[in-house]
Formats: C-alpha cells, sequence, structure tokens
C-alpha cells in the first residue's frame, strides 16, 4: 500500500468485478477511492462465496483500502447525493448506465473538468459481462484436446473473468490519463471502456486477429501446448505434472539439457533438416515428435530431481498445483512478500491481503488495508466531501436516505 496517489480521491459506484478493480488498484497505490453503494449492498454484494456470517469474500477483497458509502439509491434524495459527491470530488469511476442519474454530462453540469471512467457492456450499448464477450472472442472454440473433432467439440470457457480483470486495469490507466489531460489543458473528459471492446481489441492487439484473416481460417485445437513456440505440460516419473516454456535460444538449451535429451534433439534435427536451436517456428512446426522425447524422458525421472536440474539450467518452468496448494504454497504465499495480513475483515475470517502488484525497491510497502463494512464511512464522507452538519446526516438517516456501517447487521 504505497501512497503514490495520496492526495487523489474517487468516487467510485460501481458493483462485480471490471469497476471494482478499477478502484483497488487505484486504493493499492493510495488513493483515496470512496465506493457508494445502495443501502443494502450492490449487485456484488452477496456475491458467491459467502462466509458463515453472510460476508463475501469476493465483495471483501475488492474493495479492499476503500471507504464506503450507503445510499437509497433508489430515491431521488440518495441519488442527488451521489451526483453531488462525484462532483465535489472531480473524479468518478462507475458502471452505471450512458444515460443514467450518473452520467457524464448530469455530473460535469456543476463540475465541467469532471473526469469519469464508465465502464459498458458493448459499444453500441448493448450489456454484457465478461464470460459472453469471451464467448464473442473465439477463445472457447480454439481451447481444448487437439484431438477434438473441430466441427462438433463444444468450447471450454475459461473460469478467470479476464476481460473483467483486464478492463479494471485499462480503466484505472484511463482515469489517470484523463487527469493528466486536465492537469494540461483544465478541461474535463469522459472515458468510456467497453468490455467488448476490451475482448476483441485484445484479439486485434495480441495479433491474432491478423492472423485469422492472413489464414483465412481458424486455428487448430491445441491442448495445453503454446502456440507458436514449444512449451506443453509433462508427467515426471512419480506422477507430478509440470509445465515447461521455451520461447528464446536460452530457455530452449536449458531445456534440452535439464532433460539430458541432445542426443535425440539432435536427431530430429538432422532428419528433418532444420535446427532447433534459434527458431520458434521449427520448434513449434515439430512440437509432436519434440514432445515425446521430452515426456519420455521425463518419465524417468522424478519430480525433484528434474526441478533441480531445471532450476540449475535456467529454465522456466513450473509444477502444476491446485488452487488450494497455490493459497497454502509457501514459495507463492507465506514467503511472498506481495502478501500481508489482512487486518479487520468485515467476514471476521483472516487470511493474507495482496499489497499493489508494483512493488518500490527499498520503499517499505505497508501492510494491506481492510475492506469497509458496508456504510462505514457513510457519515465522514458527507461531512467531509459536501459539509454536512451532523443533524443534517442524523435527519438524512432518520428518513433512511442514509445508511451507517452494517457491522452488526443480522
Amino acid at each position: 500500500m504505497y501512497d503514490l496517489l495520496s492526495g487523489l480521491s474517487i468516487i467510485e459506484a460501481s458493483s462485480f468485478v471490471a469497476s471494482p478493480t478499477a478502484g483497488l488498484y487505484c486504493a493499492q497505490l493510495g488513493a483515496e477511492v470512496i465506493r457508494v453503494d445502495h443501502k443494502a449492498g450492490g449487485l456484488d454484494y452477496d456475491r458467491y462465496m459467502l462466509t458463515a456470517e453472510g460476508r463475501s469474500l469476493s465483495w471483501e477483497n475488492l474493495n479492499r483500502a476503500k471507504k464506503s458509502v450507503a445510499l437509497d439509491l433508489q430515491s431521488d434524495e440518495g441519488r442527488e447525493l451521489l451526483v453531488e459527491l462525484a462532483r465535489a470530488t472531480g473524479q468518478l469511476i462507475t458502471n452505471l448506465p450512458v444515460n443514467s442519474f450518473l452520467s457524464h454530462a448530469a455530473v460535469a453540469a456543476g463540475r465541467p473538468d469532471l473526469v469519469s471512467v464508465r465502464i459498458m457492456g458493448w459499444h453500441d450499448g448493448r450489456q454484457a459481462m465478461d464470460f459472453t464477450v469471451n464467448a464473442a472472442s473465439g477463445y472457447p472454440l480454439m481451447t481444448g484436446p487437439a484431438e477434438w473433432d473441430p466441427v462438433s467439440a463444444p468450447p471450454v470457457n475459461q473460469l478467470l473473468p479476464a476481460w473483467d480483470f483486464i478492463t479494471g486495469a485499462y480503466c484505472a490507466f484511463a482515469l489517470l490519463a484523463g487527469l493528466r489531460h486536465r492537469d494540461a489543458t483544465g478541461q474535463g473528459k469522459e472515458l468510456r471502456v467497453p468490455l467488448g471492446d476490451v475482448a476483441i481489441g485484445t484479439v486485434a492487439n495480441s495479433g491474432a486477429m491478423a492472423e485469422m484473416l492472413y489464414r483465412g481460417s481458424d486455428r487448430e485445437r491445441l491442448g495445453n501446448a503454446i502456440w507458436g513456440a514449444f512449451g506443453r505440460d509433462f508427467v515426471s516419473g512419480d506422477g507430478q505434472r509440470f509445465m515447461v516454456a521455451a520461447l528464446t535460444a536460452k530457455q530452449w538449451s536449458a531445456l534440452v539439457g535439464a532433460f539430458g535429451v541432445a542426443d535425440e534433439v539432435a536427431a530430429v534435427e538432422r532428419r528433418t533438416g532444420v535446427s532447433f536451436a534459434t527458431s520458434d517456428h521449427h520448434r513449434f512446426t515439430h512440437r509432436e515428435a519434440l514432445f515425446a522425447l521430452f515426456q519420455s524422458a521425463a518419465g524417468g525421472i522424478d519430480y525433484a530431481d528434474l526441478a533441480a536440474r531445471l532450476t540449475r539450467a535456467g529454465a522456466t518452468f513450473e509444477r502444476y498445483r491446485t488452487m488450494h496448494e497455490a493459497a497454502n504454497d509457501p514459495e507463492l504465499v507465506a514467503n511472498n512478500p506481495l502478501f500481508g495480513p489482512s487486518p479487520a475483515n468485515p467476514s471476521g475470517f483472516a487470511y493474507p491481503a495482496a499489497r499493489s502488484f508494483a512493488n518500490v525497491p527499498d520503499e517499505p510497502a505497508g501492510d494491506p488495508r481492510a475492506a469497509p463494512y458496508l456504510g462505514e464511512h457513510s457519515e465522514e464522507v458527507l461531512s467531509q466531501r459536501l459539509g454536512l452538519s451532523s443533524g443534517a446526516i442524523a435527519a438524512l438517516i432518520d428518513k433512511g436516505v442514509v445508511a451507517t456501517s452494517d457491522k452488526d447487521k443480522p
């Protein structure tokens, strides 16, 4: 938790993954991020899975280090308070619809230098979510075992909502770009980021779109093989499954040496008339013959011995873990400075929490900050941001327009 963005305050009115992620990344680098929800909780407030106390672990982690304000967003008065908070603050992240009460135009009417970032579904206004834009991207129909029939094989959906997280990261970047523009010109800016555009744009940026148009067809399914390079999962003699990858000549040489297959690889080179030492193309084209050699070698070596060889050689590899194993792995978590204690979680469950992914050498990162209780900072924010008196806030609470901390919710 660095203070690189200290002094920057952001109003976040959002739910689910992409929009809260944008706020989270800003909060982890020191911004004051104030998430405003409906008083009963946003659409993601009870998102699976819930602890025995009824607290969402997803909500808790996507909102770590933020402040929480709870308003009756079904009422005109509650909505106007949110608009006023956005105006007073000057920075807004939201995934509410373009033409909602929180439209850029509505807020900027009282704050012309407003910088807002709005996550959308598709560019034309249609609704979307990660798993639906992923279906449109083409990736699920390129994923799966190589032996599947390309005509009848089912799609393979990814478990990670990757487009949401990429969109959240891009939105944090877009917000800072908008702020830089305002610093230079004094002008506000609305930035709209459609989730669908992030997906199809990434297909284009990766070169995959150009590849499909150039080849005039889809790629074949490759199972666990890496597209365009040498890499796949293998099984050691004691049954451990692990992944290796070689995208450079150095990585390839390290793998060949660690597996002890130099003579066998040379024989394939002589037979095919190619050199694998400096060519991703040749290593990929002749992958099946090479896979057979490497698997034959791996099958005669226990994983601990093979891992030691690969490490000494400087190879790129990793053992497959279940996510439960990963969460309990000291190398990945307990001994990793990315993680610190998570204090006073609303769930009451103590576990390691992630700091900012970026780290500043020789500067202490500080411990992760707790997620808020819903409405925990309502009174503080309304007083500090809008200058409301304690009496005025108490009246709003009595009317049900403002809600305070749900720490003691049943």
